[in-house]
């Protein structure tokens, strides 16, 4: 049985949080990697199972999303504007868990929500 991974990633020039959740929505991992293919690519080969990835369109999707497509089961490019807006993401603190934007973004994954764009 394979197990399904939610993978939010809020991308910015130099760095990138992200969180992993299983499939009944616990956090299993998160942190903040460089905004580089390999430290990206690195991060997810250690990760086993359906893997999901969802970010926020921005300067960074469309790199992101030729980066990622062959490396996991789906990449979802969430809409800044739309019938279900996302509240802005805030920055990662240390000890802090990510804050509300990306659980936003895997409560709408999760649902299957209408609200993505999926290249």
């Amino acid at each position: 049985m394979t197990s399904v991974k939610y993978i939010g990633m809020d991308v910015h020039t130099e760095s990138t949080s992200i969180a992993v959740r299983n499939s009944l929505g616990k956090i299993v991992m998160e942190g903040v990697i460089e905004t580089k293919a390999n430290t990206i690519l690195q991060f997810l080969d250690g990760l086993r199972g359906d893997l999901r990835v969802v970010f926020e369109e921005g300067t960074w999707a469309t790199w992101l999303y030729d980066l990622l497509k062959s490396h996991v089961t789906e990449v979802l490019v969430c809409r800044k504007t739309g019938k279900f807006p996302v509240p802005k993401s805030t920055h990662y603190k240390k000890g802090a868990p990510l804050e509300y934007g990306l659980s936003a973004l895997f409560k709408l994954l999760r649902k299957g929500a209408p609200f993505y764009d999926q290249r």
